[in-house]
């Protein structure tokens, strides 16, 4: 006789992450006619991106997209990279497996994470059109063509008709994907507005898009300068909790002691600091296998990591690559072109994992900066984490919170909504906490909003002193207006209550003693900010 708990077992199934993402594709970004075309190729030129810089390369990207049908919403999409190609043995689990790649396990700063994203777009392809990716790798004197799709029940990859060939080939990859329930346009989500957000936080790459209506638009390269290469780091101790540190203790293999598994596998601990932890929590054996770390002992070393008592170092800045100040700066000129610029770079901090981040910010107004809308400009936002514009769920993202949080008329912009300018904001970081697995918003975490709060609101007092320059020159010249309308008049008056004088002569002196008085030279005080002392005031910084 079949219980009824039995009965209800009876159901009870393993899946495979490719079939859960199947049933959950927005998860990936896949929801929406024109967000799943950006995703796409969102995709695609990230993993170019990365490979590129990681081999040493400066990177040309084209992406090439035709509507098939427009009914179905089907394209087909096209990329290619000059980078080092995929070799065989890897093309596959590349791009026909969920979770699999160089990237998830390492402690690399790059732009894809999970290693989800191009098998993410096979099985979309496979989802809505039923039909392969077709690929071509370059590398080694190699050229391996052939076609992948995903076995969604195994979370495998399936290769079709692979060709190889030997030669002089170049070296590159070139993924070919006919999609459906997509759409093409140019609004602020669609592919032409984020290959111009990529050139624009990537001044050493070159991109080129062929769109469905026939036009070409390129981004050529402003600079020659690869991105210095990643490379694996450490974690930082004061962001690791109670869990991090046993998860990475019952892990090790290597170190035979608690004492030099905290040196050897955490940035900034030396037998100094281990010292030091030892005194703080003196019933704990720093002797053991690391193995054999209770989690209450966890908690003991993790609250004396965490004691103030204790001066850590803070992480190096060679384990975080952000953009830089000169690059970005020549990239905003370069493409919005704009009446002022100004960048901020701020010094890495920890985030919870024992993770470094580092956040980049600039400010630009006037000429091409903002948002265009008709014969309007607006303010807009622009997001990036390591480099990869964020064009959607602006509303969940730290970004777009702490633009919000700012009191931006304390900084000259009586209406942000409505003023010029383009707020530009990248995070660096090996790990990027994202909202989702389709990587387009950060999360609202303490450390992360402060800190790009912080440095918008540094890069928005030099935009402050701009702005009063500005605002002192109007005035100064509506001063100047106001009285040369009455010297016509003054010069006439003037002869006939003294007696004596020619009019054409005092109007001459009257002119030139304004034209004197206002001429750009700036009288004493009158630099002087609203606060009275000479100085712009300038907001508290938050509490880190």
């Amino acid at each position: 006789m079949v219980t009824s708990t039995e009965k209800i077992f009876s159901e009870f199934k393993e899946h495979s992450v490719a079939e859960f993402f199947k049933k959950n594709q927005q998860m990936l970004g896949f929801s929406g006619k024109t967000r799943s075309l950006t995703t796409v190729v969102h995709e695609y030129v990230t993993n170019s991106l990365d490979a590129c810089e990681e081999a040493g390369i400066l990177p040309e990207v084209t992406i090439s997209i035709a509507e098939l049908d427009k009914d179905s919403g089907k394209y087909r999409v096209i990329s290619e990279d000059n980078g080092p190609g995929i070799p065989e043995k890897h093309l596959g689990k590349a791009l026909g497996m969920m979770l699999a790649g160089t990237k998830f396990h390492r402690y690399a700063q790059q732009r894809g994470q999970q290693g989800i994203g191009a098998s993410g777009c096979t099985m979309y392809a496979q989802i809505t059109t039923g039909k392969p990716v077709k690929v071509v790798s370059r590398y080694d004197s190699k050229r391996i063509t052939c076609e992948i799709t995903i076995d969604l029940k195994s979370n495998s990859p399936k290769i079709m008709n692979l060709v190889k060939e030997d030669g002089q080939f170049g070296s590159g990859l070139r993924v070919e994907a006919e999609i459906a329930d997509a759409k093409f346009d140019k609004s602020s989500f669609g592919v032409y507005e984020y290959i111009r957000r990529t050139a624009l936080a990537n001044p050493h790459l070159q991109i080129t898009l062929n769109d469905p209506e026939g036009q070409k638009s390129s981004f050529p390269r402003s600079s020659g300068k690869i991105p210095d290469k990643p490379f694996v780091v450490q974690p930082h101790p004061m962001g690791l909790s109670t869990n991090d540190l046993i998860d990475f203790a019952h892990r090790e293999k290597e170190c035979r002691r608690i004492s030099s598994f905290l040196q050897e596998r955490f940035a900034r601990v030396s037998a100094a600091k281990v010292d030091e932890l030892r005194a703080l929590v003196p019933d704990l054996d720093f002797d053991k296998k690391p193995s054999e770390l209770a989690w209450h002992e966890s908690e003991k070393l993790i609250k004396a990591i965490q004691n103030p008592a204790i001066k850590w170092i803070a992480p190096t800045t060679d384990s975080v690559k952000p953009i830089g100040r000169e690059q970005i700066e020549k990239s905003l000129k370069n493409i919005l072109a704009p009446e002022f610029v100004v960048v901020t770079e701020r010094s890495p901090k920890i985030f919870k994992g024992g993770i470094p981040f580092m956040v980049e910010a600039a400010l630009a107004y006037g000429g091409g900066a903002g948002k265009k809308n008709g014969d309007m400009t607006g303010s807009e936002v622009i997001r990036y984490a390591n480099r990869a514009p964020l064009l959607f769920d602006n509303s969940g993202c730290a970004i777009t919170e702490a633009v919000k949080e700012i009191d931006w008329k304390r900084y000259k912009l009586k209406n942000f909504e409505e003023e010029p300018i383009s707020v530009f904001v990248n995070l660096s970081s090996v790990y990027v906490p994202y909202t989702s697995a389709g990587k387009q918003a950060i999360s609202n975490d303490e450390e992360i909003l402060a800190e790009i709060k912080n440095a918008i609101m540094e890069a928005a007092r030099d935009l402050q002193r701009y702005l009063s320059g500005i605002n002192r020159e109007h005035d100064r010249k509506e001063r100047k207006k106001a009285i040369l309308r009455y010297v016509n008049q003054l010069s006439k008056d003037l002869p006939d209550l003294a007696g004596k004088g020619k009019t054409a002569e005092i109007e001459k002196m009257l002119v030139h003693l304004i034209e004197t008085k206002y001429s750009g030279q700036i009288e004493d005080g009158e630099d002087e900010a609203e606060n009275g002392n000479g100085k712009v005031p300038e907001e508290e910084e938050i509490d880190e």
